[in-house]
C-alpha cells in the first residue's frame, strides 16, 4: 500500500497539508519535520510519496530523494526559483503558493502512476520464462502420457499441486517431472 508523508520544517504547515490530504480521501501516513523522521516512516511502507517543502531542518529535499527508496516519489512545493533548474528523476513540482485543487489532482495522478507501476511489476513476475514453459509443458506431457489425461486435466493438477506446495507451477511442474522421469 502506497503512504503519504509529509514533511515540512514547521509542523503547522506540514499538519495543514496532511489535514487537506486527508479531508480528500488520502491516507497520511506521517507528518514530520526532518528528513530523518521521514526515512524513519519510509521503513513503515513498500512505496508511496513523500509531499516536502526545499528545505527541512536536517537536509534539502534533494538529499531526501537520494535517501529514498525506487519505490517513492517526492512532491515537492517550492517556489519556481528553487527548482526552476529542474528536477530530480522521481521528484515532480508543484509551484507556491499552492492551490488545493493542484495539490490533490497531482497526488491522484502520482498515486495512479504508482499503481500502474505496481501492476506492471506484477505482470512481469507472472510471465514465466521460455525454461519455465518448457518445464510445464513436459510435465504435462509426462501426466498426459502416464496418467491418460488430457491437457486440461495436467494443466489443472500441477495448478493444484503448486498452490497445495506454496510453489510455482514451473518448480511443481519440475519436481513432478523429476519423480515420474525415473
Amino acid at each position: 500500500m502506497a503512504g503519504i508523508i509529509v514533511v515540512f520544517p514547521n509542523k503547522d504547515n506540514a499538519v495543514n497539508i496532511r489535514n487537506l490530504l486527508v479531508r480528500e480521501g488520502f491516507a497520511v501516513t506521517g507528518v514530520c519535520t526532518t528528513g530523518a523522521q521521514a526515512m524513519n516512516y519510509v521503513d513503515t511502507v513498500e512505496e508511496g510519496i513523500v509531499v516536502c517543502g526545499y528545505k527541512m531542518k536536517d537536509m534539502l529535499y534533494s538529499e531526501l530523494r537520494e535517501y529514498l527508496p525506487d519505490d517513492f516519489e517526492m512532491l515537492l512545493i517550492a517556489s519556481p526559483d528553487k527548482w526552476s533548474s529542474g528536477l530530480a528523476e522521481g521528484v515532480v513540482g508543484l509551484n507556491m503558493p499552492i492551490k488545493v485543487y493542484d495539490l490533490m489532482n497531482t497526488v491522484e495522478m502520482m498515486l495512479q502512476n504508482m499503481n500502474r507501476r505496481r501492476r506492471k511489476r506484477k505482470q512481469r513476475q507472472r510471465e514465466r520464462s521460455p525454461g519455465q514453459q518448457e518445464v510445464i509443458q513436459r510435465a504435462k506431457q509426462l501426466l498426459m502420457e502416464r496418467n491418460n489425461m488430457s491437457e486440461e486435466e495436467a494443466h489443472r493438477y500441477l495448478q493444484k499441486s503448486s498452490m497445495d506446495s506454496g510453489t510455482n507451477m514451473a518448480e511443481t511442474a519440475e519436481m513432478v517431472w523429476s519423480i515420474m522421469a525415473e
